[in-house]
Parts: structure tokens; C-alpha cells; sequence
């Protein structure tokens, strides 16, 4: 026998470790396979073997600070068709049509694309549903559903929002919040053979995981107060629009953001003008869209105005913050005042104020007394403390779409320019930018963010997360601060918001009248700001109604209606009256004694003949100024407040 040659025995092993070689990689192949990628793999199988239905997820409430609920989800019902499934597509597309209330030839269409699963009904009423059941239509599945209903229909509808037919937040809190709100999706999972058929009915449920709820600083009774409220003046006046905000000014908790004209939260896609209502069809769809974007927009945040009047609180403050002016500065207003060769009149012209001190001049909204002021801090410190104040931006409310101030820069602010803005007119802010200014200017100085969202719970009311904004920078000083509360409630006790005045509490405000742009156009916004009680603020308050007509002067259109509202807000805020106990109320009343002028010691002395209490603010020894004023009729106990200087 004769030996194997050399060269077939290298022709054999080179065979022998090229066939090891393959082996070996098949080996780390499957290896690999199944260490690294078998659980990806078997999802993968399994995915091909099974038809995925999802399952809404229950999407979270939206309550109110009393856990009223505001906003909710009901389980309803969703239909879908599986094309491989069906048996006769015509007598499923005549019957589905039939119970749901759908086009025939459409819905025949639809469910003859040879796709795996197509869904054609949402939200459908569980007894419809039922009924679906009930025909055994082969191909047919009726899965749980979600819907969002609003308890309240419009109540707060441009804060709350609403979402669309996929159950996602289109605006308003739905929007801003709809990651906390929508859950997440489940699943029922079908095995099925190569043809798409269920396998002996074999289905995995995966429950959804329902949203967080989300807790307001809204309180659903102001809220609904508020919006009768304006909705009442809007009416009366025949405006085009109203505002009213309720806030904290010590922390920036919204407890009512109203707006009128407003709209269904269940149907927000019908206009709530008849007149466009009317013509609705003959508009494009495009103009539709437009037209329902200026029914939902929130005109407290999204839009901006002239303030008027109620911005000379800001310019107030700056001044008594630099030393440019003391309570007691005098000015003389001859009915309007020269600047950069143009005459600015004063809303008294062609009358004029006369003497009077700052004090008096904030009661008599007398613009040259602001001109003055804002001239003595010139135009780079004036724009300086709008930046500090936050004109410049928004407020940081937690919000979709706030808008934030316009204004000149200090190298465009002429001293024409400067003069105007200093009385509020010449730039442009949101109704909640005023708020939040004024909330700065007697809160004691600091910057407040505005905020709607308090809290999210979880579907056992568990605490998940805090909303609280940190405390925001101190821009001004404590005693200017205290100063502004003493002059502002002297508005009320003596000035022009005086149709605020309620017996019994102390408020403080500034009232405002804003000629719209282009001047001369006959159009205003009449508004008044207002705090209380004055020495220790509990809620900062707006009203605002945009071209009242007739009377448009804010403290004769709005005055009386921040009475109404600030009389039925404070006792539901837990505010009293300043009456100390029930003897001293069931006494006689007395007639407050005029004590300006006199000193301090002579001033409390006499105050305790007449059973009277007192508080005092400023540094000094003699009372230049007293609220409730001489003459007013009130009880034994209550508290006067005295200036010193």
C-alpha cells in the first residue's frame, strides 16, 4: 500500500481547518446570538406572531385647590375591524354603519385595505358599543376607550384647554401639562397564525398606566365668581372683551384667570359667536382655524395693551426707591406739561390739579406729577427698573403662548417718550404682567412667578411632585413697599378708585382709562387694580374690559365692580373685617376724628376716647395722613391707620 503523498495530505488539512474555522464562527455566531440578541429576537418573533391593539391610557384629572374636579376621563368604547379576519365585508360595512352612524360607502372603503388592523370609531357610547357586541361580526373587536369631559363646560376654559380626538392637550393646561396627564398606552396582544388569524383565542392584555392628576391654584368658586362677574360688565357695557385675575401677590398662586367672551370646553370647535356662527360655512377652512384660535386664546397672557394709569404704580415705586420723590414732594399741575417742545395735557385738561403733593397727585392720577418723576430718573434708570420689574419677558406662568412686554430702549426713550410711559402709555404689557408688578409693589418688594399647577397626585393621591416657583429677587426696599400700600389705600379712601371703598376692610388700588391705538379712534380700556387687605395683602386683583361703550372712565366702569367682587372674595379668602371682637361690633358706632396734623401721642389719644384702635407706619412724630378718613362712620374697635412723618 503506498503512503499518502505530501501534497494530498495539505490539500487535507488545509480542508480540515477551514471546515473547523466555519464551525468555530458558526458556534460564535449562535453564541452571540443567543447571549446578546435572543431577547431582542424572541420579542421580534413573538411580534410577528401576535396583532397589537393599544389601549388608552386613563388620562389624569385636572382639580381645583378643593379637589373639584375640573377635568376627567370616562371609559367609553373603540371599534376596529381585522381584515383577515372578516367574512364578509359589505354586511359588516352596512351594519357597522348603521350602529355608528357613519357613511356606508366610506366605511366599506376603509375597511376593505388589506391592512392588519384599521381603527374606525373612537369614543363610542358604551351602549352603541354593546350592541356591536351583540352582532358577532367576525373580524370586529370592541376595545376600551377614554374621553375627556369637562364638568363645568367653559368654566376657566382658556386656563384649563382642552385635547383633541387622539386625547393629547391641544392648549391651556391640557397642553402644558399633557406629559404628567396622558399615561401610558396598554396593550392587547392576539397570537395569530401566517394568515393573520387568531389561534384559538389566545390574547395577553397589558393594562395601561393612568396619568397623574394635576391640582390647581385655582379655586372653582372665585373662578366661577370672577367669570359672572365679567361676563356681567362685558354685557352691561357691550364690550368686546373682560378680564379678571385673582392672585396671591405673596406667592403667585392664581386663584381665578377669567375671560369673556369664552367657550364649551366639551365642544370647543363651535364658535361662539352667532354672527360668525352664521356664516361659519362660507369661511375657508383656513379662516376657521384663525377664527377658533381668537375664541381660545387667553387674553390675560397672550395679548398685550396700553396699562394706563395703573402702570404709575411702577413708576411710583422707582421714584420713592431712588429718593426722587418723598410723600410729600410738591407739584403743581397746571393741566398739562411742556416736554421736548410737546404738550402732554394732564386727563383733568383743560381743568388742572393745582398744588398738591405726591401723595395727593397718585389720588388725582395726575399724568404731569408722573412726567415730573420719570424725568428726575431719566430715561437709562427708568428702563432699568422695567427690567428689574420683568416687563421685558414673561412671567414664567405655566402657561402655552405668554406674551411679554414691548417697549422703548433707553437710546430710542426721547424725552417725549419718556414722558408717556412714565403714565403708562407708550409701551405695551399683559393684563398678568400688571398683576404681578403690583403683587411686587405691596408684597414687600419681591418679584412673584405666577402659577397655576400646585401638585400632581397619583391614582391613590399620593403626592408626586410640587409646583413652587423659588421666592424671586427683592427690587425694592421694605418701607417703599409700605409706603406704596399706605398711598394706594388712600386711592381708594380719597382718590379716584374710591367706588372700591368697602366698609370695614382696608383696599388699596389704582384705576386706569387706556386709549386704544390709533388715538382719536374713540376706543378705550377701562380697568382698576386692586389689593387687600391693605396692610397685609392676601389677593391682588384685575379687572379690565376692553372698548366699554358709553362711560368708559375706569374708576365710574370698573370701580364698582371690583367692590362687588372683592366684597364676596375676601370673606371666602378667610378675611375679616377689622372689628376685633363681637362687643365691639354690637356697639354704637362713631364718627373717625380728624387727627392730621396732630402728634402722634395727641393722635392715639384721641382715637382711645372714641374706642378706636390704630396702626402706624413711617418715622416721625406728626400724622400727615389717615385711613378710614375724618368723618366716616364706623365701629368702636376698629383700626385707623396712621402716617407719620
Amino acid at each position: 500500500m503506498s503512503k499518502t503523498s505530501l501534497v494530498i495530505r495539505k490539500k487535507a488539512y488545509y480542508v480540515m481547518f477551514v471546515l473547523l474555522g466555519i464551525l468555530a464562527l458558526y458556534v460564535v455566531r449562535v453564541f452571540y446570538i443567543q447571549a446578546f440578541r435572543g431577547t431582542q429576537l424572541q420579542a421580534l418573533a413573538f411580534e410577528q406572531q401576535t396583532r397589537d391593539r393599544l389601549i388608552r391610557p386613563n388620562r389624569g384629572s385636572i382639580l381645583d385647590r378643593n379637589m373639584i374636579e375640573l377635568a376627567v376621563s370616562e371609559t367609553v368604547a373603540g371599534v376596529s375591524v381585522i381584515y383577515a379576519q372578516m367574512k364578509d365585508v359589505e354586511r359588516t360595512a352596512h351594519l357597522l354603519a348603521r350602529e355608528l352612524e357613519l357613511d356606508e360607502a366610506e366605511l366599506f372603503e376603509k375597511i376593505s385595505r388589506r391592512v392588519a388592523l384599521v381603527r374606525v370609531a373612537q369614543q363610542v357610547e358604551p351602549e352603541i358599543a354593546e350592541r356591536i357586541r351583540m352582532l358577532n361580526l367576525p373580524g370586529v373587536v370592541v376595545d376600551e376607550d377614554v374621553r375627556r369631559l369637562y364638568p363645568f363646560g367653559s368654566l376657566a376654559s382658556q386656563v384649563i384647554g382642552f385635547v383633541g380626538r387622539d386625547n393629547q392637550g391641544i392648549i391651556g393646561l391640557e397642553s402644558k401639562y399633557d406629559s404628567f396627564l396622558m399615561g401610558s398606552p396598554g396593550r392587547i396582544l392576539t397570537e395569530t397564525d401566517v394568515a393573520g388569524r387568531a389561534i384559538d383565542g389566545r390574547q395577553y392584555r397589558i393594562p395601561p398606566v393612568p396619568g397623574n392628576n394635576l391640582v390647581l391654584t385655582i379655586d372653582a368658586v372665585l373662578q366661577a365668581y370672577s367669570e359672572q362677574t365679567i361676563e356681567m360688565l362685558v354685557q352691561q357695557k357691550s364690550a368686546a372683551r373682560g378680564v379678571i385675575i385673582l392672585m396671591n401677590p405673596n406667592n403667585g398662586q392664581i386663584y381665578a384667570l377669567a375671560n369673556k367672551p369664552d367657550f364649551d370646553l366639551n365642544d370647543p370647535f363651535t364658535i361662539n359667536d352667532p354672527t360668525l356662527a352664521a356664516d361659519w360655512d362660507s369661511f375657508s377652512q383656513e379662516e376657521q382655524m384663525n377664527k377658533l384660535n381668537q375664541m381660545w386664546r387667553n387674553f390675560a397672557i397672550n395679548d398685550t395693551y396700553e396699562p394706563g394709569s395703573t402702570f404709575k404704580i411702577v413708576t411710583s415705586a422707582a421714584g420713592l426707591a431712588e429718593g426722587v420723590v418723598q410723600l410729600d414732594t410738591p407739584f403743581s399741575c397746571g393741566g398739562s406739561l411742556t416736554v421736548g417742545g410737546r404738550q402732554i395735557k394732564c386727563w383733568r385738561s383743560p381743568r388742572s390739579h393745582g398744588g398738591q403733593t405726591f401723595v395727593q397727585g397718585v389720588q388725582n392720577s395726575c399724568n404731569p406729577v408722573f412726567m415730573l418723576i420719570g424725568e428726575s430718573l431719566g430715561a437709562e434708570l427708568f428702563h432699568d427698573y422695567l427690567m428689574r420689574f420683568g416687563f421685558n419677558r414673561p412671567t414664567g406662568i405655566d402657561l402655552p403662548g405668554e406674551a411679554a412686554g414691548i417697549m422703548y430702549a433707553p437710546d430710542k426713550m426721547g424725552p417725549v417718550e419718556l414722558a408717556t410711559m412714565s403714565f403708562g402709555q407708550s409701551l405695551t404689557i399683559t393684563p398678568l404682567q400688571l398683576v404681578s408688578a403690583a403683587a411686587t409693589v405691596v408684597n414687600g418688594g419681591r418679584l412673584v412667578t405666577p402659577h397655576v399647577g400646585m401638585r400632581l397626585l397619583d391614582e391613590n393621591g399620593v403626592i408626586v411632585q410640587e409646583f413652587a416657583p423659588p421666592p424671586g429677587e427683592q427690587i425694592l426696599p421694605q418701607d417703599v413697599s409700605d409706603s406704596m400700600r399706605f398711598i394706594l389705600e388712600s386711592v381708594v379712601s380719597v382718590g379716584t378708585g374710591q367706588r372700591t371703598y368697602i366698609p370695614g376692610f382696608r383696599v388699596g388700588g389704582k384705576t386706569a382709562t387706556s386709549q386704544k391705538l390709533p388715538r382719536g379712534s374713540g376706543k378705550y380700556i377701562s380697568s382698576i387694580m386692586a389689593f387687600a387687605p391693605a396692610d397685609d395683602p392676601a389677593v391682588v386683583a384685575l379687572v379690565l374690559v376692553d372698548e366699554p361703550q358709553g362711560t368708559y372712565y375706569g374708576g365710574q366702569v370698573t370701580g364698582p365692580v371690583m367692590q362687588i367682587l372683592l366684597e364676596n372674595v375676601l370673606p371666602h379668602l378667610g378675611v375679616t373685617p377689622m372689628y376685633v371682637t363681637e362687643e365691639e361690633m354690637d356697639g354704637a358706632p362713631v364718627r373717625v376724628p380728624d387727627v392730621r396734623g396732630a402728634a402722634k401721642s395727641d393722635a392715639v389719644k384721641a382715637l382711645e376716647e372714641w374706642g378706636l384702635k390704630h396702626d402706624t407706619i413711617g418715622i416721625g412724630d406728626t400724622i400727615s395722613e389717615q385711613f378710614p378718613i375724618p368723618g366716616e362712620l364706623v365701629n368702636r374697635g376698629e383700626r385707623v391707620l396712621l402716617r407719620v412723618r
